[in-house]
């Protein structure tokens, strides 16, 4: 069978292949070249108690605002200042008690010669994101995070892309250390990103579980009948069997019901429960619900607190319709 002759996709495809190896291959580099600078610039971070300020003028000045924006979502308060707009009026956002990182790939950049001399004149900490620790903005800052020269891979070796990777890549690296060295936990994060899937997916269960007269509660003397009719209104799909105090002592699902179906209406709640269900603190996050569930192919599962008193139940269709798992 003879082969299909190559087309011009193929080659298309070889080229996009290519150049994102190529960046990858600089990052590696890079990451080698710049880990000192990247720890000495984070003590200027720490140093600091007011927001870092972020700036930069074209392609820079969008992976600025990104690098602030992912600051801000950890934790460490970030605001990203456009360095032409700055000289008319928005440097008045820069506190006595910020540092300022500024990124421009050749560090001659002129938007930003106010900037820096406005920090001289202040006495602000400066961070250099710069290709070059020998220009302007590299001697003048107190940390340079100095990458090297990188070659772009746009075939007209002109458009920033290999320097925007390695700034953003290095931006990530700085968020990386940030949340190390401020202890940021998950729940930190889900206070930040109260919205979307991500939102979503670290909200608590404690925040959308099913709970007080919505739960299928039933005594453990209670008759099947009673126990079916209860499972029926509250559409849940299960009972769960709670002393006077409100502990748990069971639950009764479809499956439970199913293997003892020629004798269950003599039965009662507590003959056809299983006497261990899983339960999870109200602190347990959507996401590790959903997982939680998936793994151990159960539909709902209980909260608890300490002592094993029921709060609340969450079944795999609250989670679905906050956007996990679907």
């Amino acid at each position: 069978m003879a082969l299909a002759p190559k087309t011009e996709d193929d080659d298309l495809a070889n080229l996009c292949r290519a150049a994102m190896l190529s960046e990858a291959d600089t990052l590696r580099a890079v990451a080698d070249r710049v880990a000192d600078d990247l720890a000495a610039a984070l003590a200027v971070m720490q140093r600091v108690t007011g927001p870092i300020v972020v700036a930069g003028v074209g392609k820079s000045g969008h992976v600025a605002r990104k690098i602030a924006s992912t600051f801000s979502s950890i934790g460490r308060p970030a605001v990203y200042v456009h360095a032409g707009e700055a000289s008319h009026g928005d440097m008045g956002i820069i506190r006595p008690d910020s540092a300022v990182l500024l990124l421009s790939n050749s560090g001659e950049t002129g938007e930003l010669s106010d900037m820096i001399h406005f920090c001289r004149q202040h006495d602000l900490p400066m961070i250099a994101l710069t290709a070059n620790a020998n220009s302007t903005l590299g001697r003048a800052a107190e940390v340079a995070i100095a990458y090297g020269p990188v070659e772009e891979v746009c075939l007209i070796g002109l458009a920033p892309t290999t320097s925007t990777t390695v700034a953003m890549a290095i931006g990530d690296a700085l968020a990386v250390g940030l949340t190390r060295m401020l202890g940021t936990h998950p729940e930190d994060f889900r206070r930040y990103h109260p919205g979307g899937k991500l939102g979503a997916r670290l909200t608590q269960v404690s925040d959308f579980m099913h709970k007080g007269a919505a739960l299928p509660r039933v005594s453990p003397d209670a008759p099947m009948a009673e126990v079916v009719v209860e499972i029926s209104q509250k559409s849940l799909g299960v009972a769960i069997l709670t002393d006077a105090e409100d502990r748990i002592l069971g639950i009764i699902t479809d499956g439970d019901m199913r293997r003892r179906i020629d004798n269950l209406w003599d039965n009662r709640a507590d003959g056809v429960a299983s006497k261990t269900p899983i339960t999870i603190p109200p602190t347990t996050t959507a996401d590790d619900v959903m997982v939680l569930m998936t793994d151990r192919k159960i539909t709902s599962v209980l909260v608890a607190d300490e002592g094993g008193h029921l709060l609340g139940l969450v079944h795999i269709h609250d989670c679905l319709r906050l956007g996990i798992g679907g």
